[in-house]
């Protein structure tokens, strides 16, 4: 619908304007060439009108078609004004050129390629050569044609084009929106475990607190860091720049979820480093997303991630064993932590799954090298 709409839209321009302008061209050139009775000569002014209406006033070619062809075929009664019928090759380009190939098009094309046939039939022998013109109405009809198609392609590839840009700007703005998620998700979920903790002991414990906010503050930082230098990649002139996490920096993740206080420990088997930058980013987000959920909902229960790397695949698992914390009921929950892990792992291939098991609640994901 939006090709063919873009289709007429290009329709009105200079060729249908010319189209119109030669229809009345003719007229003068035939009544002048080969003069004839003056009721034959407004018969043909009256057929060049009709490719004046369609030209200028939008009128579907096929409404005129009929009455163009009866017009101009009876102005050529006297044998004369054949210069006239180059009126039916500009109809038969504004049938092809301007509208879809459809029956009745189809119609309307042999009719006005009949019509010099016919004339020529009910004239003399010194009258036109019909199959000449039926040259001159079909020729065109096929430029037309070809006019009208590739117009149609070419508008089919411009919306297929801004469809794929809108689609990448959609997957862009779904990637942001799952770093700046995962980045602040996870140091604000650090952040409040340690701000928890030093609210508890504030009135024991002053060391402790100190400890507590220097840590928060630590986070915070890093969080921010991380917030910056991605919102700063989008600026960068020159594209945005690939980030450089992978598994061999989930040992960091480890270490400052432990430091928030969760129970964690990290068991890696195979060549962290050698695994392919965009599943190594994929995994080291998965992993982020699912111990921020892990200091939120599983504060109290023992988590142990697990990256094993093989010839054949990589995988990362997060499982949080022991105790989940209560589901608040007015808590209002969009799940985007596991939809963004989700998507992440569409993106490289990758298998996904996160659920309660026997143990706790395990997260997972296996990417095929």
């Amino acid at each position: 619908m939006a090709g063919e709409q873009r289709v007429l839209e290009r329709g009105t321009d200079y060729a249908r304007v010319g189209i119109g302008v030669l229809a009345l061209v003719f007229v003068p050139v035939a009544a002048l060439s080969e003069p004839s009775r003056w009721w034959f000569v407004l018969a043909l002014v009256a057929g060049a009108l009709g490719v004046v209406v369609w030209a200028f006033l939008g009128v579907p070619a096929q409404a005129v078609a009929v009455p163009v062809v009866l017009l101009v075929s009876i102005s050529q009664a006297e044998s004369r004004l054949e210069p006239g019928l180059f009126v039916l090759c500009l109809l038969a380009i504004a049938l092809t050129g301007w509208s879809d190939l459809n029956v009745t098009t189809v119609l309307l094309v042999l009719l006005t390629a009949a019509a010099p046939v016919i004339v020529a039939m009910l004239q003399d022998e010194h009258g036109i050569s019909g199959g000449v013109w039926v040259m001159g109405v079909v020729f065109p009809a096929l430029m037309g044609w070809a006019f009208h198609r590739q117009e149609k392609m070419a508008a089919e590839l411009d919306a297929a084009r801004m469809a794929l840009a809108e689609q990448a700007v959609l997957e862009e703005r779904r990637r942001i929106a799952r770093d700046v998620h995962d980045l602040v998700g996870h140091g604000l979920a650090a952040m409040m475990l340690q701000i928890t903790g030093a609210r508890h002991v504030l009135d024991r414990d002053v060391e402790e607190v100190r400890e507590a906010l220097t840590s928060a503050e630590d986070i915070g930082r890093r969080t921010l860091g991380d917030l910056r230098r991605t919102v700063g990649s989008l600026r960068d002139e020159g594209g945005l720049q690939a980030p450089i996490e992978g598994l061999g920096q989930v040992s960091g993740l480890v270490d400052d979820a432990r430091s928030s206080g969760l129970r964690v420990e990290l068991v890696t088997s195979g060549p962290q480093d050698e695994v392919d930058q965009a599943v190594g980013l994929t995994l080291f987000r998965i992993a982020q997303a699912a111990l921020a959920n892990a200091v939120i909902h599983a504060p109290a229960a023992r988590t142990v991630v697990t990256s094993a790397v093989t010839s054949d695949d990589a995988t990362l698992e997060v499982l949080s064993a022991g105790p989940l914390r209560p589901r608040d009921p007015h808590e209002v929950r969009g799940h985007y932590g596991l939809r963004g892990m989700q998507e992440r792992a569409e993106v490289v291939g990758g298998e996904f799954s996160a659920g309660p098991v026997p143990q706790g609640w395990l997260v997972r994901c296996r990417v095929a090298r």
